[in-house]
Formats: structure tokens, C-alpha cells, sequence
């Protein structure tokens, strides 16, 4: 069996073509070029805008005419992680799948579930000549998940809607009616090469094995960030004439980071008792850790010395940046139980030849604890002599508990299912934020199918979820009022 064989075929044939066309976030030609053409095709009414979102149109189903209109929303990307080891050009190759009783994952890589099904049933929606709706848009974005590129140029008036249903949460049965904002942090912190001291030798620490994760989803799950055991090896070890020759940890702004190398220098004197304090701290490191990241590994080989390594004062500014900067949860709602209100990544470290820099994305359901984070971040690239570039910055969603798509919705929900749906926030940043900014009297939900480990090659759908959430759209649809 493949996914093709899944029900409902409508969704499952649409993700289908999508995983054979790669989507990776800041490459989306192809997969827009696939949408143009899909709905030229099925002679669907689609545009695209300046910067990249399709945008397409649907008239209503007879005598639907008078419903009040709805957007479907869902962003075109996804984010290209995969496992060690595994080689997968996602610029080329197409997301293979496997069915694993009710789930559905990729071989070695992310799925792109996230948010391919919320794209796929979009087109399973517009495509059908059956469903029962009212006046129907879709807005497909493009680059949401390194910077809402696509929500943030979207221009006032291009929509007509007067409700949103964004298609990318990930838990079935959950509506969404608020999330965390965001803002992105860059540390760039200057260092000096010097030749290396005489008596060194070389070593390259590679670490991995951790589950990663997205970084709104799973930051209150205990799993480990990388870089910072990285660094808490080199702290072990920094006041033995250690060394930084290079560094690079992670990839991507939202997921937290899974693999990370570190190449250093030290007397080659100490080379035995070094190893054995590097062999030390992973040992900790797996103790601690041994309920949520078993397959944790830090594995080291020597390698050819350079010429030149960071100054051994620049070394310690840099281990001790790392080793004091927040990661993680910040902080706990007050407001909603088990809700994240403020959180930090550190998604990507590297040196550049120059510089050390410091990716991370900071995300709170409250603007002025998000500020107060990131004049933290601030001060600490001060404290180290470098700089901290704050970018990117999206509003968080305030929740509408009187919106009248909320009350239809929860009541359609309950009719099909025979339960109440559960009304959440999410600490994840959602677009909704965005786009609620320039259409203040829209009305928006976002739902989705359940998904677990999005951003991280362990991602994957499942598959009777999938099945209860495009019924659960297709019967929304249907109920939707009268203007």
C-alpha cells in the first residue's frame, strides 16, 4: 500500500504530487510553478503577486451563493531536514513515504506534512465538482517557514474573505484561535585567527543523534539543543589551551538543531587526558538525558592542523557567550495551562572566517516579554563585543472567543464527532498573526490533521486524523452562514 491508496484519495493524491515536487523554504518555483499550472489545468481562476503567493478563486456552489465568503490557507514550503547519513538533495529529489501502521513518514527526511496537507486539501477542496460552499479564495504562501516572507508582503485588499481557515495546526481535533509572535535574532561577535601555537593537534567533535524538533511545538519537551552541549564539551575542557578553528550547528531558524561539528586545537601533550574528559561530558550528557534522547552520540577523530586557530581570548568570549545564553522555555502562560508563553532557540551557530554568529528565534505570546528577551540577547553580544541584529519581527494572534466562525465551527465539530473540539492557543507562530493585521475584521481558525516531530526527519501524519480533518473542513464549509 502507498499513500495513493489512502482515504480520502482527494487529499492523499494531492500530497502525493506534491511530494514528488521539492519545496524546500526559499526554493518554491517549483512547487509554484506545479500550482499555476494544476489549476490551469482544472481551469481554476489563480493568480500570483509580487512576492510569490497563488492565490486562487472559486465561485460558489449553487444556491450558496448568499454564505459568507471563506479564504483556505496554507503555506507552500516546507523545511528540508534530514537524518545523518542520509543523502537527499532537496532542491532535486522527491520525499519517498512509508506507511507504519496509522502514520505516514518520509524515509529519512522530513514529510512535509507541514504544510503539504493543509496545501493538499486546498486542492482537493477547489478540484471537487461535489462539496456543498460558499464564494471560496485560497491563499497558498510562500516562505513561511524561515520568515512568513509571503504572509508579510501579501498586500491589503488582495483577499475578500470574511473568514480565514488556515489549514497548518497539528492537532486534530483543536481549534486555534491565537499564537505566540516572533522576532529574529542574529549575534554576530567579531574574533582574530592567529597562527596556531606550536605542539597543537587537531580534532573534529561531531555530535548528533537528537531528536530535534519544531521549536514552537516541542520547546517544553525537554528535547536537547545541540549547540549548547557542544559547547558545554568545549567549556569542559577551555582552560587546557583549547583552541576554536571552526564551528557549525544546526540549519534552520525553527527546528531545533539536531547535529553539530566543532573543529578544535590543543597540545598534543594533553591529547589523552582531553579525550577523556570529551568521553566524560557525553557520558553525562547521555545519563541526563537518557529518557528523551537515547541515541545521543559525541564521536571525535583527528584531523589536519591548520595554520591558524581563534585567539585563545576569542575562544573563551565565544564558549562563554554560549554557555550563558537562554535556550529554551523562558517562560510558562499564566493565562492558558501547559501553554508556552516565551521560548528561545538557538537554531544556528558557525563561524564565517571573521565572525561568530548566533541565529535564534525568539517567539511570546506577550510583546513586551519578547522584547525584554531580545534586549537580553542584546546585551549579551554587547557584553562579548559584538552585536545583536533584531529582524523579521511578526505579531502574535489575539484570540476572538466571540467570533461567530468560532461558534459554527465548534458546532460542526460536535455534530460530526459527537464532542466538543478543544480551544487552544499555540506558542508556535501561526500566519494568522500576520494576515489578521492587514484584515483586522476577518475572522480565522486554524485546525489541521495530527502531526508529531514536524521540522525533524522523524515527522510524520496520522493517517485516520487526516481522514476526520478534510471531512471536518468539508462539513465546515457546508455550514458556514449567511452573510
Amino acid at each position: 500500500m502507498t499513500i495513493k491508496d489512502l482515504e480520502p484519495k482527494e487529499l492523499w493524491n494531492n500530497f502525493y504530487s506534491l511530494t514528488r515536487c521539492p519545496r524546500p523554504s526559499k526554493h518554491e518555483e517549483a512547487v509554484r510553478n506545479f500550482l499555476v499550472k494544476w489549476a490551469k489545468d482544472h481551469k481554476i481562476e489563480c493568480r500570483v503577486d509580487k512576492v510569490g503567493n497563488v492565490i486562487m478563486s472559486k465561485p460558489a456552489t449553487k444556491g450558496m451563493e448568499k454564505r459568507r465568503p471563506v479564504v483556505l490557507q496554507a503555506h507552500m514550503d516546507m523545511v528540508p531536514q534530514a537524518r545523518a547519513g542520509k543523502v537527499h538533495d532537496f532542491l532535486k529529489d522527491p520525499i519517498e513515504t512509508k506507511i507504519v501502521e496509522d502514520w505516514v513518514y518520509a524515509c529519512d527526511t522530513t514529510l512535509g506534512a507541514d504544510d503539504g496537507m493543509g496545501v493538499a486539501a486546498i486542492m482537493a477542496v477547489f478540484e471537487s465538482k461535489t462539496l456543498k460552499h460558499g464564494p471560496l479564495e485560497a491563499l497558498i504562501t510562500t516562505d513561511e517557514e524561515t520568515g512568513m516572507t509571503g504572509a508579510f508582503g501579501l498586500k491589503a485588499g488582495e483577499l475578500h474573505g470574511d473568514y480565514l481557515l488556515n489549514l497548518d495546526s497539528e492537532t486534530e481535533g483543536e481549534l486555534y484561535v491565537g499564537c505566540a509572535g516572533g522576532v529574529d535574532a542574529t549575534i554576530t561577535v567579531p574574533y582574530t585567527m592567529e597562527k596556531a601555537p606550536k605542539g597543537y593537534v587537531a580534532y573534529r567533535l561531531t555530535f548528533g543523534g537528537l531528536k530535534g524538533g519544531h521549536s514552537g511545538m516541542e520547546i517544553n519537551s525537554g528535547r536537547a539543543n545541540v549547540n549548547k552541549l557542544m559547547f558545554r564539551h568545549l567549556r569542559w575542557v577551555a582552560e587546557c589551551g583549547l583552541r576554536i578553528i571552526s564551528i557549525q550547528g544546526g540549519n534552520m531558524r525553527n527546528a531545533i538543531p539536531r547535529d553539530a561539528e566543532a573543529v578544535v586545537a590543543f597540545p598534543k601533550q594533553h591529547t589523552d587526558c582531553i579525550l577523556a574528559e570529551f568521553d566524560k561530558v557525553a557520558g553525562w550528557v547521555k545519563k541526563e538525558l537518557a529518557n528523551v534522547e537515547p541515541d545521543f552520540f559525541m564521536k571525535y577523530e583527528r584531523v589536519r592542523m591548520t595554520q591558524n586557530v581563534i585567539s585563545d581570548a576569542d575562544t573563551q568570549k565565544i564558549i562563554n557567550l554560549m554557555m550563558v545564553a537562554p535556550n529554551g522555555v523562558i517562560r510558562m502562560s499564566k493565562d492558558m495551562e501547559g501553554l508556552v508563553e516565551t521560548s528561545l532557540n538557538l537554531a544556528i551557530v558557525k563561524t564565517t572566517g571573521r565572525n561568530f554568529t548566533v541565529q535564534a528565534l525568539l517567539r511570546s505570546s506577550v510583546d513586551s516579554a519578547k522584547e525584554a528577551l531580545a534586549e537580553r540577547l542584546v546585551c549579551l553580544a554587547e557584553m562579548a563585543g559584538g552585536k545583536c541584529r533584531l529582524s523579521g519581527a511578526y505579531p502574535g494572534w489575539k484570540p476572538n472567543m466571540q467570533s461567530q466562525l468560532l461558534k459554527t465551527m465548534k458546532t460542526t465539530y460536535k455534530k460530526l464527532y459527537k464532542k466538543e473540539p478543544a480551544v487552544m492557543a499555540i506558542h508556535a507562530g501561526l500566519e494568522c498573526g500576520l494576515l489578521g493585521g492587514k484584515y483586522p475584521d476577518m475572522e480565522m481558525i486554524s485546525f489541521g490533521p495530527t502531526l508529531q516531530s514536524p521540522h525533524s526527519p522523524d515527522e510524520r501524519c496520522n493517517i485516520p486524523s487526516a481522514k476526520k480533518f478534510y471531512d471536518y473542513l468539508v462539513a465546515t464549509l457546508e455550514a458556514i452562514p449567511e452573510k
